[in-house]
Protein backbone atom coordinates (compact mmCIF):
# COMPACT_ATOMS: atom_id res chain seq x y z
CA UNK A 1 0.00 0.00 0.00
CA UNK A 2 1.25 3.45 -0.88
CA UNK A 3 1.07 5.94 1.99
CA UNK A 4 1.59 9.64 2.46
CA UNK A 5 2.81 11.27 5.66
CA UNK A 6 1.41 14.59 6.88
CA UNK A 7 3.26 16.24 9.78
CA UNK A 8 0.99 18.81 11.46
CA UNK A 9 2.60 21.69 13.36
CA UNK A 10 1.06 24.75 14.97
CA UNK A 11 2.35 28.14 13.92
CA UNK A 12 1.97 31.63 15.30
CA UNK A 13 2.35 33.42 11.94
CA UNK A 14 1.18 31.23 9.05
CA UNK A 15 2.52 33.38 6.20
CA UNK A 16 5.94 33.88 7.82
CA UNK A 17 6.25 30.14 8.54
CA UNK A 18 5.15 29.26 5.00
CA UNK A 19 7.72 31.69 3.56
CA UNK A 20 10.41 30.19 5.85
CA UNK A 21 9.99 26.68 4.43
CA UNK A 22 9.65 27.90 0.84
CA UNK A 23 12.96 29.78 1.31
CA UNK A 24 14.54 26.45 2.30
CA UNK A 25 13.56 25.15 -1.15
CA UNK A 26 10.51 23.07 -0.29
CA UNK A 27 7.38 23.13 -2.43
CA UNK A 28 3.98 24.62 -1.62
CA UNK A 29 0.68 22.92 -2.45
CA UNK A 30 -2.14 25.48 -2.67
CA UNK A 31 -4.73 22.70 -3.05
CA UNK A 32 -4.44 21.89 0.67
CA UNK A 33 -3.85 25.46 1.85
CA UNK A 34 -6.07 28.32 2.96
CA UNK A 35 -5.98 31.14 5.50
CA UNK A 36 -5.68 28.60 8.37
CA UNK A 37 -3.27 26.06 6.86
CA UNK A 38 -0.33 25.76 4.46
CA UNK A 39 0.77 22.53 2.82
CA UNK A 40 4.55 22.33 2.41
CA UNK A 41 5.85 19.53 0.16
CA UNK A 42 8.89 17.93 1.83
CA UNK A 43 9.16 15.01 -0.64
CA UNK A 44 6.94 13.07 -3.05
CA UNK A 45 4.81 11.54 -0.29
CA UNK A 46 5.76 13.66 2.73
CA UNK A 47 4.02 16.87 3.65
CA UNK A 48 4.22 19.46 6.40
CA UNK A 49 0.89 21.00 7.36
CA UNK A 50 1.44 24.35 9.02
CA UNK A 51 -1.72 25.16 10.97
CA UNK A 52 -2.77 28.27 12.82
CA UNK A 53 -2.88 27.59 16.54
CA UNK A 54 -6.67 27.76 16.51
CA UNK A 55 -6.94 25.17 13.73
CA UNK A 56 -4.32 22.92 15.35
CA UNK A 57 -6.18 22.99 18.69
CA UNK A 58 -9.43 22.02 16.93
CA UNK A 59 -7.80 18.69 15.93
CA UNK A 60 -5.83 17.99 19.11
CA UNK A 61 -7.17 16.17 22.19
CA UNK A 62 -4.40 17.74 24.32
CA UNK A 63 -3.29 21.30 25.09
CA UNK A 64 -0.81 22.94 22.75
CA UNK A 65 2.79 23.11 24.02
CA UNK A 66 5.01 26.18 23.73
CA UNK A 67 7.55 24.85 21.23
CA UNK A 68 10.02 27.60 22.18
CA UNK A 69 10.15 26.16 25.73
CA UNK A 70 9.21 22.48 25.30
CA UNK A 71 9.99 19.84 22.70
CA UNK A 72 7.17 17.54 21.74
CA UNK A 73 8.67 16.04 18.60
CA UNK A 74 12.01 15.91 16.76
CA UNK A 75 11.54 16.05 13.00
CA UNK A 76 14.38 14.43 11.07
CA UNK A 77 14.94 14.76 7.32
CA UNK A 78 17.48 12.77 5.37
CA UNK A 79 19.78 14.61 2.97
CA UNK A 80 21.79 13.48 -0.05
CA UNK A 81 25.14 14.80 1.23
CA UNK A 82 26.93 16.61 4.05
CA UNK A 83 26.87 19.69 1.84
CA UNK A 84 23.08 19.53 1.56
CA UNK A 85 22.79 19.30 5.37
CA UNK A 86 24.83 22.48 5.78
CA UNK A 87 23.10 24.23 2.88
CA UNK A 88 19.69 23.71 4.50
CA UNK A 89 20.97 24.87 7.90
CA UNK A 90 22.38 28.03 6.30
CA UNK A 91 19.11 28.68 4.44
CA UNK A 92 17.20 28.21 7.71
CA UNK A 93 19.46 30.71 9.49
CA UNK A 94 19.09 33.23 6.65
CA UNK A 95 15.28 32.80 6.79
CA UNK A 96 15.17 33.54 10.54
CA UNK A 97 15.65 30.12 12.12
CA UNK A 98 18.37 29.24 14.61
CA UNK A 99 20.66 26.33 15.35
CA UNK A 100 20.51 24.44 18.62
CA UNK A 101 23.73 22.41 18.39
CA UNK A 102 27.00 22.01 16.50
CA UNK A 103 27.37 19.74 13.46
CA UNK A 104 28.02 16.13 14.40
CA UNK A 105 30.27 13.99 12.21
CA UNK A 106 30.17 10.32 13.18
CA UNK A 107 32.00 9.06 10.10
CA UNK A 108 29.13 7.07 8.57
CA UNK A 109 26.63 9.78 9.54
CA UNK A 110 26.68 13.57 9.49
CA UNK A 111 24.00 15.59 11.29
CA UNK A 112 23.11 19.18 12.03
CA UNK A 113 19.81 20.94 12.55
CA UNK A 114 17.79 24.05 13.16
CA UNK A 115 14.72 25.36 14.90
CA UNK A 116 12.07 26.98 12.70
CA UNK A 117 10.31 30.27 13.47
CA UNK A 118 7.98 28.53 15.96
CA UNK A 119 10.79 26.68 17.75
CA UNK A 120 10.10 23.25 16.19
CA UNK A 121 13.27 21.13 15.95
CA UNK A 122 14.41 19.90 12.53
CA UNK A 123 17.32 17.46 12.44
CA UNK A 124 19.07 17.00 9.10
CA UNK A 125 21.09 13.87 8.54
CA UNK A 126 23.25 12.38 5.81
CA UNK A 127 23.96 8.66 6.17
CA UNK A 128 26.29 7.02 3.65
CA UNK A 129 24.16 3.87 3.54
CA UNK A 130 21.10 5.95 2.54
CA UNK A 131 22.75 8.50 0.24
Amino acid sequence: MSRKLFINLATTHLKASTDFFVQLGFGFNPQFSDDTASCIVLADSFYLMLLTKEKFISFSPNPLVNSHQQTQVLNCLSCQSKAEVEELVQKALKAGGKTYNQPQDHGFMYAHGFQDLDGHVWELVYMEMLG
